[in-house]
Formats: C-alpha cells, sequence, structure tokens
C-alpha cells in the first residue's frame, strides 16, 4: 500500500510538468490516463486487452493522430504506447507457453526483420526508421498473439467474428459521412481511418471473410446470421466503390470473379453486371476514365494518379546508385531523397506507393527477396489449409493475395490498422495449417465446430 501510495503521489507531482511538455492540448493529456489505463488492463487481463485492442483500433485511426508528440520526424502518442503493448502482449503469451511457440512460422519473419534492423542502423531519419520498424514488430506481434488465440477451428472462427465486428462503427460513421459529404466534388469515403486507401483495403479483407463466414464448410452460422452477413455485404460494396480506390476495385473483383470460376460459375453473370452498375455512379465513372488521359509528364499539366505513380517509381530507381542496389539507403530513405529526384512535386515528403520498389530503393534487393520470403512462405503454409477444405483454404490465400496485388500501386505496408487485422488473419489461419501439418485435429471443443469429414471438403 505504502508503495502504491509513493505512486500515485510522484504521478501527481508530475502532471503540472507533464502538462506544460505537451502543451495543455487535450489530445496530447490524454497520453498519460491512457498509458495508465493499458498498464491497469494490461496486468489485471492482457487476453480481454488483445480483444478490446482488435475491436476498437478500427475507429483510432484519426483519434490517435491528435495525441502524437515529438521532436523531428520521431512522433508518439497514444497509438505509439498501444503498438508497444501489443509487442508486450506477445512477449507475455510467449514467456506464459514457451512451448507454444510456433518456431517455424517465426522463422519466416527473421530475415526481413534482420534486414529491416540493419536498415535502422543505416538510415538517414533514424527516428521515422526507428517508428517503421517497431510498426514491422507489431505486426509480428498480432502474427503471433493470433498464434496463440487461435487453437483449434472454433477459435478461428471466433477471430473472424471479432474483426468483423470492428467494422460496426465505422460502418455507421460512413453512413453520416456519405449523408453529409457526398453531395461535395470528389468525395471519398474514409470513415474513421486516416485516408480513403486504408478503409477501401480493410474493406476488402472484410468482404473475403463474409464470404468464408457463408461459404466454408468450417464455419457454422445460423440461417439469421447468414441472412445479417448477406445484407450486410452489399453495404460494405457500397463503401469500397465511395472510397474511389482503385486497386481495391481490382483486386476484390479479381478474387471473387477466380472464386466464381473455381466453385459456383452461376454468380459469374451478377459479377459481369456488377461493373455496368457500378459505371452508372458518376464518380466511379470518372475515376475510371481519368486512367485514359494525362499519362505524360508535362510541366505545371497534371497527370493521372496510375502515371505520376509509374513517373515516380522511374525516377527513384533510375536515380539509385548501382552500389546501393543491394543493401539500399536505409529505412525512410525513400522519403529522404524524394525531393532529390523526384521532378514533379519536390514539397511533398511521398512514399513509393509501392511497396516493392519502397523496399527495393530502402533496403535493397537483399530486403525485398526477404520480404518476398515471408509471404511465399505464407501462401506455402497457407496451401496446406485445403487439406482441411479447399473451398476455405482459396480464400484463405486470396487473403494474402489481395495484399500482395494491391502493394504493388499503394503504401500498404505503412497502414497499421489495416495491418493488425491482417495479420491477425493471417496469423489464425498459419496457426490451423500449422496444427494440421502435425497431425493434430483441427477442431473445437463445442459440437458445433467440428471438422469435416473427408468427402465432404469443399462441398457446399
Amino acid at each position: 500500500m505504502l508503495a502504491l501510495a509513493m505512486v500515485c503521489l510522484l504521478i501527481g507531482a508530475g502532471i503540472p510538468g507533464f502538462s506544460d511538455v505537451m502543451g495543455y492540448r487535450p489530445g496530447r493529456l490524454a497520453a498519460l490516463p491512457a498509458l495508465l489505463l493499458l498498464g491497469v488492463l494490461l496486468i489485471y487481463d492482457y487476453k480481454k486487452l488483445v480483444i478490446l485492442i482488435i475491436l476498437l483500433r478500427s475507429v483510432g485511426d484519426m483519434a490517435l493522430e491528435s495525441t502524437s508528440f515529438g521532436i523531428g520526424s520521431f512522433r508518439m502518442g497514444i497509438g505509439g504506447l498501444i503498438n508497444l503493448v501489443v509487442i508486450v502482449i506477445a512477449c507475455l503469451m510467449v514467456l506464459e507457453r514457451p512451448r507454444l511457440f510456433p518456431s517455424r512460422l517465426a522463422r519466416y519473419w527473421l530475415p526481413i526483420l534482420l534486414v529491416m534492423g540493419v536498415g535502422v542502423v543505416f538510415s538517414y531519419e533514424m527516428g521515422a526508421a526507428i517508428k517503421i520498424y517497431l510498426g514491422m514488430l507489431s505486426y509480428f506481434a498480432m502474427f503471433i498473439i493470433a498464434v496463440y488465440m487461435v487453437r483449434s477451428n472454433e477459435d478461428f472462427n471466433k477471430a473472424i467474428r471479432l474483426v468483423l465486428w470492428s467494422s460496426l462503427i465505422p460502418t455507421l460513421y460512413s453512413l453520416v459521412s456519405i449523408v453529409l459529404h457526398m453531395r461535395g466534388a470528389g468525395f471519398r469515403l474514409q470513415s474513421t481511418f486516416s485516408h480513403a486507401n486504408v478503409l477501401a483495403f480493410y474493406l476488402t479483407l472484410l468482404l473475403v471473410l463474409c464470404l468464408y463466414m457463408l461459404k466454408s464448410p468450417l464455419f457454422t452460422i445460423k440461417p439469421l446470421g447468414r441472412l445479417v452477413i448477406g445484407c450486410y455485404m452489399p453495404i460494405l460494396l457500397v463503401q469500397l466503390l465511395l472510397t474511389q480506390t482503385r486497386s481495391a476495385w481490382i483486386a476484390c473483383f479479381l478474387i471473387f470473379v477466380l472464386y466464381a470460376l473455381r466453385f459456383e460459375r452461376k454468380y459469374l453473370l451478377y459479377l459481369l453486371l456488377l461493373p455496368l452498375a457500378a459505371l452508372l455512379i458518376p464518380s466511379v465513372h470518372e475515376r475510371l476514365l481519368d486512367l485514359g488521359q494525362a499519362n505524360q509528364f508535362v510541366r505545371y499539366a497534371p497527370m493521372n494518379s496510375f502515371a505520376w505513380r509509374q513517373l515516380l517509381w522511374k525516377s527513384a530507381l533510375e536515380w539509385m546508385e548501382p552500389a546501393r542496389m543491394v543493401f539500399g539507403y536505409g529505412l525512410d530513405g525513400f522519403g529522404h531523397f524524394v525531393a532529390t529526384f523526384f521532378p514533379v512535386d519536390r514539397t511533398v515528403r511521398w512514399d513509393a506507393h509501392n511497396v516493392y520498389v519502397q523496399f527495393l530503393f530502402e533496403i535493397g534487393a537483399v530486403g525485398l527477396l526477404c520480404y518476398l520470403w515471408l509471404y511465399a512462405r505464407l501462401l506455402w503454409t497457407l496451401k496446406a489449409f485445403a487439406r482441411i477444405d479447399r473451398l476455405s483454404g482459396y480464400l484463405l490465400l486470396a487473403v494474402v493475395v489481395q495484399y500482395l496485388i494491391v502493394s504493388y500501386s499503394d503504401n500498404l505496408f505503412r497502414y497499421l490498422a489495416f495491418n493488425w487485422y491482417f495479420w491477425f488473419i493471417v496469423g489464425g489461419a498459419c496457426s490451423l495449417a500449422n496444427l494440421q501439418s502435425q497431425s493434430r485435429p483441427v477442431t473445437a471443443a463445442r459440437p458445433d465446430s467440428v471438422s469435416v469429414p473427408p468427402g465432404h471438403q469443399g462441398k457446399l
């Protein structure tokens, strides 16, 4: 009790000084009570804290951004504290049950984590590089957390439900945004996320998970739940169209077309009609027409976004010194040098809008190969899911393939909120596949989640 009283006194004495440092801004002042709350929840029940984080992180981008503070390129706030908490929770899980640590799955991450660590050391922007590396560690932590939480098919089904429940508040907020702002020119729906693109990629993940819930024989769903999901998918699809994110449209459309070709060809007719219906929306029509014009760089003339990206990539790769092709310029090197090599706009600190180009520039060919190695091993692991069920295996592979597709034209690696949901689902799926490879039945304790009998796999 004496120790607790001393801690309270120290906190009370430090509050005035803390307020001075934070400039008496409400968002920044919230960092201290948030830290104390996170600490209490971490001590009380860190597993419930994980569930709370997954449920609410989808609504945190704008609120957490207002709490950031720091010096130069290194800034931190409540969002950074939550990142550290996620990493700590992963460490606690490993320490509590070391025998369950997925050493084989963790080895997939080791090369890219080591190369990125070297990239931090040689970075020109040390503060920003550390932040990027901590973000990558938080993705790995969320992956490990999912592996520990998903020990049966029913556990994985709960994880999918949890991610879907996280979309409820963003969807309600989207409806409000549409009513208030859709009439404005250039409207792009972003809901509670920091950018419309982040919402778009989050929605593509949700749509595939909804299809999994409806079609996978490994997912038990009642008729009312099936009806709710069937009605919810069009709402998610409309939101996706209103984000105006073409790469997400393409990735999502390809996944559903391939699903129809492989499993239910009757859906091809609906999928062929869908683009025609989408073209009736003026903003969608204009967004697609934009790709056919302004494809050449002319000084003081606008370019369409894809042509702009191509010029950015070409400028970066041509500027790179051959000696730097192996190990790159260090983490966040692209942003540091972009004003030097990009002729269109030297006033904004752009990222590459292409994960592969960005990694090649920052951690070289070695780092890019390590990054691709991670996904190659993930795809190989998830391929084993087809032994459980062919259709379910396809949908889980589609989640990773979508990620790789949209990484070609966007800064997907930097979108922390989306990446947490992505790695939580992928980690859970890899856990099930890993259990299957160890000849352990992928079943749940409850009788409503038994594994699919041989001969029924993939049949609906």
